[in-house]
């Protein structure tokens, strides 16, 4: 398992400081962000649109992700561990044992 990373990508710098709408503004003005292997821990990204986004081993461990709709996501290797996952909506591939199973012991998800 890799280390999460600290990108230094605009987009996930606009996450680390609380900033889901200008997150938003920018992915629907066509701007590309990288968050696979992305430390997104302890944020609230409720609001945030990630459509066909490649989360990729992203660790969320405490992060508040009620609502959220990751059917369209690659979820491989994405630790939910202590997430609030509420209203999420996940792909239908990962069973929901196995999101359960990473919410509260902190494996992660396989996403085929």
């Amino acid at each position: 398992m890799a280390t999460p990373v600290i990108s230094q990508d605009p987009l996930y710098q606009m996450l680390r400081h609380d900033n889901v709408a200008g997150f938003n503004q920018a992915r629907a003005s066509g701007t590309p962000c990288d968050l696979r292997g992305c430390d997104l821990r302890g944020l609230d990204l409720r609001g945030i649109n990630l459509t066909e986004a490649d989360l990729t081993d992203a660790y969320f461990r405490g992060a508040d992700l009620r609502g959220i709709d990751f059917r369209s996501c690659q979820m491989d290797g994405v630790s939910l561990a202590d997430a609030k996952i509420s209203g999420c909506y996940f792909p239908v591939a990962i069973p929901a044992t196995e999101i359960l199973l990473s919410v509260t012991h902190g494996i992660r998800l396989r996403h085929p």
